[in-house]
């Protein structure tokens, strides 16, 4: 069975820049900038079938271009951090692109997403890093500036069950036009 998800990729001089960023905090499991992807809906462990059904559901997706703007540093996790994250502004179109992936989805007859949408690109995965390093960390790389990208397709990923962070396969694209 597939542990699929629905992405957007990063151009590679934005995955390069976000890449600069590694390094520097104990505990951190960084994330090989191949397997930079801002998650749109995680679908899970299905059967091929029901892959089928994801597939052609996303191929009648018809959407524009979405504008992303990465907009800064974050842990996920409060006072047990477990992720390093680069969040992005969620406009409207990307809301919008985001929203009818789990109507899709929903309407192909998986659960919904118990998970509030929070548009982002992981960055590293903690393990016992302390709040206090995890703050200096972000501290000291938090003043970045801006970065905006073009999204102009959708892809269906695949990951291998334990994995978490890659590797990562892209499985099909859907034209964003």
């Amino acid at each position: 069975m597939p542990r699929l998800f629905t992405a957007l990729e990063l151009p590679r001089d934005v995955a390069a820049a976000l890449a600069a960023l590694r390094g520097g905090l104990p505990g951190a499991r960084w994330i090989d900038p191949e397997n930079y992807h801002l998650t749109l809906r995680f679908i899970g462990d299905i059967d091929a079938a029901m892959a089928r059904d994801v597939h052609t559901a996303l191929e009648g997706v018809r959407r524009a271009p979405v504008a992303v703007t990465l907009a800064g540093l974050a842990a996920f996790g409060g006072a047990k951090p477990r992720a390093i994250v680069m969040t992005a502004r969620p406009d409207a179109a990307l809301l919008a692109l985001q929203s009818e992936h789990e109507v899709l989805m929903r309407h192909i007859g998986l659960a919904a997403e118990t998970r509030k949408f929070t548009p982002h690109v992981t960055l590293a995965r903690l393990r016992q890093t302390a709040p206090q390093l995890v703050g200096e960390y972000l501290s000291a790389h938090g003043l970045l500036p801006l970065r905006s990208f073009r999204a102009v397709r959708v892809a269906l990923v695949s990951a291998r069950k334990s994995s978490g962070g890659g590797p990562y396969i892209v499985e099909a694209v859907y034209p964003l036009r």
